[in-house]
């Protein structure tokens, strides 16, 4: 039995926000034109007033104005998506998010078509899901980007290397499949209708857990040596968050795991970030 080692995505969001100040900086330098994100909120989830309050402080220390547009918490969806249309059209923003939880009868995957593709940081719009299945330039979702930004940033091969994913959404889970096939990686997506899930997982080199179901993941489902990657956020009656992954079953089984906080997290908020200032610059070229 070894020690598992940890995925800590630190120094990896800290990598990606220098990356996004050099282009911020280069964009005020040269053009007069400071990247700005805009993050559209429509509901009182305390869970998510911390989510943007902390992308708000990394982007500060990214150089990009990140707002925040607050609607109702029974705000119809025709509001919603005309806030969004609104800022699309907007020649001062160069990044939306449309945060969820939303209100009841909002569907985010209808809303985020509202938002601009070339706008779309986090890789919400349909389009945008249908441009990276096909192989075309598209923001990613940041979240299945910072899963393997974070296996990148810790040497861990992916070419030729079995992945079970945990996981079908479209925000991790589909699109994560697709960036990991187009790193040579033979992927497996598993979701709660698949038999004997600890069978398919024990099969893989990596598993990323993206379920949403606390310590789903267990010694039980890995074979020794496995990477984990843990992207489950689920919240704990103390005010605290867990993983998808059972961390002290796992731990000697696997050869490394993303601790929860502070493994995938970290790195989908600056990646968010970078993408805003990708997206800046593309629209100051596009009009010069």
């Amino acid at each position: 039995m070894t020690d598992t080692r940890p995925l800590a995505g630190a120094e990896r969001a800290g990598a990606l926000r220098d990356e996004a100040r050099e282009i911020a900086e280069g964009l005020v330098r040269e053009h007069g034109v400071q990247p700005r994100l805009v993050v559209v909120v429509a509901t009182e989830d305390e869970s998510t007033a911390w989510y943007v309050r902390s992308i708000t402080r990394a982007a500060v220390k990214a150089g990009i104005a990140c707002d925040t547009v607050r609607l109702p918490a029974d705000a119809e969806p025709a509001a919603i998506r005309a806030r969004l249309a609104e800022l699309s059209a907007d020649p001062g923003v160069h990044g939306v998010i449309l945060q969820t939880p939303l209100p009841p009868g909002a569907s985010a995957a209808d809303l985020a078509g509202a938002i601009a593709p070339d706008k779309d940081v986090d890789g919400a719009n349909p389009l945008s899901l249908g441009r990276l299945a096909a192989g075309l330039p598209a923001f990613a979702p940041a979240t299945a980007e910072a899963v393997v930004s974070l296996l990148d940033a810790h040497g861990v091969a992916l070419t030729g290397r079995g992945v079970a994913v945990v996981g079908r959404s479209t925000v991790v889970g589909k699109p994560l499949a697709h960036l990991l096939l187009d790193r040579d990686a033979t992927v497996t997506v598993c979701h709660s209708r698949t038999a004997d899930l600890a069978a398919v997982t024990r099969s893989a080199d990596i598993v990323v857990a993206a379920a949403g179901r606390a310590g789903l993941i267990t010694a039980a489902h890995l074979a020794p040596g496995a990477v984990v990657v843990d992207v489950g956020t689920n919240p704990t009656d103390d005010g605290g968050l867990t993983g998808d992954v059972d961390a002290e079953s796992v731990s000697g089984t696997a050869a490394a795991l993303s601790p929860v906080p502070g493994g995938v997290g970290p790195v989908t908020t600056a990646l968010l970030l970078q993408h805003t200032a990708l997206a800046a610059r593309r629209a100051v070229t596009a009009h010069q």
